[in-house]
């Protein structure tokens, strides 16, 4: 499983997109503007581009799944997979408990 390190603080992030926004009509695309603004943050510029998607799709102004989107269904997915193993538990019980009764019966 690759799991993402959050070197850069919301903070910096934040920052790093409101520079890419109020700096944009500057460059002649916002790659290149993007590419400006990376080495000042001291990220990579596929990293800042990121961000900056992150943050349209938050707000809207491109399609995407946002941010609280994709922590309620990470959240459902956890849940699901919690219930699942009760259940699993729930049955194995049942079945225990099914069979003792079925051994205290057939000895008396």
């Amino acid at each position: 499983m690759n799991k993402k390190s959050n070197r850069f603080s919301l903070e910096v992030r934040q920052r790093a997109v409101r520079m890419v926004q109020e700096h944009r009509g500057e460059y002649s695309s916002l790659w290149a503007c993007i590419e400006s603004i990376a080495p000042k943050i001291g990220c990579v510029p596929q990293t800042l581009n990121d961000w900056v998607k992150q943050h349209e799709i938050d707000a809207g102004v491109r399609d995407g799944v946002s941010t609280d989107e994709r922590e309620r269904v990470k959240a459902l997915e956890r849940e699901v997979k919690e219930l699942r193993r009760a259940n699993e538990i729930l049955k194995l019980a049942s079945a225990f408990f099914a069979q003792a009764e079925l051994d205290r019966r057939l000895k008396s």
